[in-house]
């Protein structure tokens, strides 16, 4: 594989504007030791004022900051355990409470140079509400989706960045047409090749750049200020590497001249089959413009053990530039011609995510995934009643210690001898190798489906042990050495 787009980031880092970023309206004074960032014990995960944090969530929307009942929804991630969200910088109009990041004038028309207050209101108060409960956000700067026609959208229609809709600039002279109708995949929109050196870079797009990096500086003026944010570039590009590296550029030279450390990634659509991507290989192979791993996509159109192959292929090459890999959409809302599975398939790559060895796991928005309901609330207080007697950073991915395991039937992540935790699709019982370890452990089964605690056991070390789950449906066993737990 050429790298060419890694010798193009030097030339876009040094030719960024020096548009000031300098915080606009944010208040909030972080000590930069504070703010998000890799365990310093171990990279794998996320850190955040000082602690290890296993960042889980569940929300119901993409652009969470424009929802009007922010508040309210946020208190109830909090009160299930769930610390992390998803938040596009998105606005197509289309649920009847959006508003656009630009100034609109009495025509109708929006002025790029200008700003729509309320827009930049609600994504401070997302910001601000966030920093007070400890939940960490994960930023999407662009969603492909967001400038299409396709399949009866209008979001094109409707977007400042038309030519047709602002005041700024013409079709003739940007480049850009009035229609939009081609699939995103097809990556067929110059709003996503503005950058030069791009394949399909034409001059022309150069007055388009610069009101997306404007637009981004206002955005960076707001979330800057705050410790509790990620930044990923893209909801699932089909767009080459380039443009999201200039805007991991962008951000990481606005961070440095505020003296502050920031994360950023991007997500690429064909990440469900990893092994095969090209982008993801760059992805892997470079730690030094891709601070974290966002693999949302392999919790897309594979199921079962296929899944979970795939997402510890990925585990496995992560290990050679060590970073917290994370999944802030994880599919299950109904059978979709691109194999979104049912809700049990959902739940079901949560948890392969969490014994997996992955840093944060969120289930996608209702229509996508199950969002923040009941089932998904369960799962999460599921997983933070297992961190309170396993910590998953003190484990890792250890199915070779189970016997007698059929295909998707358990999976485990263990420090042998120490901890262990065990999950149960649907039932079932397994073998596990507690050979060569010493004394009783504890098991405490905990009910995937309802997120409560259930019945104790004890086991004895020294021979392989079989385990059978309560029941059918979804079960995690915490084991732990019994000492550890007086």
């Amino acid at each position: 594989m050429k790298h060419t787009s890694l010798v193009l980031l030097t030339t876009l880092c040094t030719g960024i504007s020096n548009m000031s970023v300098a915080a606009e309206t944010s208040t909030v004074s972080v000590d930069n030791a504070d703010r998000i960032r890799p365990y310093v014990k171990d990279v794998r995960y996320w850190q955040y004022k000082g602690e290890p944090v296993l960042l889980l969530g569940g929300t119901k929307d993409d652009n969470l900051f424009q929802i009007p009942d922010l508040k309210q929804h946020l208190d109830l991630l909090a009160s299930v355990g769930g610390n992390y969200v998803r938040n596009t910088m998105s606005a197509r109009l289309d649920k009847g409470f959006e508003v656009h990041a630009f100034r609109r004038l009495p025509d109708g028309k929006y002025d790029l140079d200008g700003w729509n207050d309320e827009y930049w209101t609600r994504f401070e108060n997302l910001l601000r509400w966030t920093h007070e409960r400890d939940i960490i956000i994960q930023i999407e700067l662009w969603d492909r989706f967001d400038y299409t026609d396709a399949r009866g959208a209008n979001h094109w229609q409707v977007s400042p960045y038309r030519p047709q809709n602002n005041i700024n600039y013409t079709g003739e002279e940007t480049g850009l047409a009035d229609r939009y109708l081609d699939d995103p995949w097809r990556d067929k929109h110059p709003f996503f090749h503005t950058i030069p050196g791009m394949k399909r870079y034409d001059k022309k797009y150069d007055m388009l750049r610069h009101y997306q990096e404007q637009f981004v500086a206002k955005m960076l003026s707001h979330s800057l200020s705050y410790g509790n944010v990620l930044y990923c570039m893209d909801n699932e590009t089909s767009t080459l590497p380039e443009w999201g590296q200039h805007w991991m550029g962008f951000i990481r030279k606005a961070a440095a001249e505020q003296g502050v450390d920031v994360y950023v990634t991007d997500m690429f659509d064909d990440g469900w089959k990893p092994e095969r991507s090209e982008k993801i290989r760059l992805e892997l192979d470079h730690p030094e413009l891709y601070s974290f791993v966002e693999i949302s996509q392999v919790n897309s159109r594979n199921f079962g053990e296929d899944h979970w192959r795939r997402l510890q292929w990925v585990v496995e090459e992560v290990k050679r530039h060590p970073r917290p890999i994370n999944n802030t959409k994880i599919y299950g809302a109904g059978k979709t011609s691109w194999g979104s599975g049912e809700p049990e398939n959902g739940v079901q790559r949560f948890w392969r995510d969490i014994i997996g060895g992955c840093a944060s796991a969120r289930f996608h928005r209702d229509g996508g995934g199950t969002g923040l309901q009941p089932i998904s609330q369960a799962s999460i207080k599921a997983a933070r009643k297992l961190e309170s007697l396993v910590k998953l950073w003190d484990v890792e991915p250890r199915n070779d210690l189970l016997e007698d395991r059929s295909e998707n039937e358990a999976y485990l992540a263990a420090r042998p001898g120490e901890a262990y935790a065990l999950y149960f699709t649907d039932g079932g019982s397994v073998g596990l190798d507690l050979t060569g370890s010493e004394g009783e452990f504890q098991l405490s089964w905990i009910n995937v489906g309802t997120g409560d605690w259930a019945d104790k056991q004890m086991l004895q070390s020294g021979n392989v042990v079989t385990i059978a789950a309560p029941a059918a449906g979804g079960w995690v066993a915490a084991i732990t050495r019994h000492d550890s737990q007086d």
